[in-house]
């Protein structure tokens, strides 16, 4: 149990890392996030295919269901780059939350989970710690609102993700997602080529590989241990992405920001009492 925790640290850590490689090649390399969008999920399905082993089918690619979920996944990695190219990490991440909440709406309209509230009420102080993050009406900026809508395409993504777990396997459901982004945003990507150099070439590498590398751990994560007992620890990506944000960027947030980003994790961690841990999503790439 211990390993596997662990390892979910880890993964929580990778995902914010290699979304901070994509803030640098916007911000200090002036590539566009067309090009930071495609190249992720292109080098991360090429990545994939040494781990995917008999997890993949081709013919999976026809069911339209997989292209919608790939679609949603696009929606969202589109819009948190962009909103990465003028807000803090870490505010950009206490947006992007607002995905649980989106998640569990939707599962019990579309997918007629039973609602349960003390599930209900962790959600409610989630969203309450968005709110103090996003400020709407008071100072909330065009780029916190492409991180809510990033979460908004998120929380779908979720859904969608638990909608067709029983089509494929996790590996196979992850890299489909990889290959659907790669195929739809190759036209915008591929004409937003940047310069090739070194740095580039590093923080495309690092941007893909650290996503992916996060994602699949997900998978060998909750292979290993309760999914339930491990998806607390997703809230760890908040606790990540602060510190991230202050060594690189030298981001902070301001007092209210930071006090939402505590409410956050701390409605995460409420989830590691056994009645209130809530049921967590299916693995999906970010």
């Amino acid at each position: 149990m211990i390993r596997a925790a662990l390892l979910m640290l880890l993964a929580m850590s990778l995902i914010p890392l290699g979304d901070t490689a994509g803030k640098l090649l916007i911000t200090r390399h002036g590539v566009s996030p067309w090009f930071v969008a495609w190249s992720r999920f292109a080098i991360g399905a090429l990545a994939m295919l040494p781990f995917l082993g008999s997890t993949f089918r081709p013919r999976l690619m026809a069911d339209g269901r997989i292209w919608l979920r790939g679609m949603l996944i696009v929606g969202g990695i589109c819009a948190i780059l962009t909103a990465l190219s003028t807000e803090p990490l870490p505010n950009v991440f206490g947006a992007f939350f607002i995905g649980p909440v989106i998640s569990y709406g939707l599962s019990v309209w579309l997918l007629k989970e039973r609602p349960e509230a003390a599930r209900i009420a962790l959600l409610g102080l989630g969203f309450l710690g968005v709110l103090m993050v996003v400020k709407p009406g008071f100072g909330m900026t065009p780029g916190l609102g492409f991180a809510v809508l990033a979460g908004c395409f998120y929380g779908a993504f979720l859904t969608a993700s638990r909608w067709l777990a029983g089509v494929a396997r996790p590996r196979g459901l992850l890299f489909s997602q990889l290959l659907v982004g790669a195929l739809v945003l190759a036209p915008a990507g591929l004409s937003h080529l940047p310069q090739a150099t070194a740095p580039v070439a590093a923080l495309a590498l690092l941007s893909a590989l650290a996503s992916m590398a996060g994602n699949l751990l997900l998978v060998v994560v909750y292979r290993m241990a309760p999914a339930t007992r491990m998806a607390p620890f997703v809230y760890f990506q908040l606790v990540a992405a602060t510190g991230l944000g202050l060594a690189v960027f030298g981001d902070l947030p301001d007092a209210v920001a930071l006090a939402g980003l505590a409410l956050l994790v701390a409605s995460g961690l409420a989830g590691l009492w056994p009645r209130l841990t809530p049921t967590p999503p299916a693995p999906g790439s970010r």
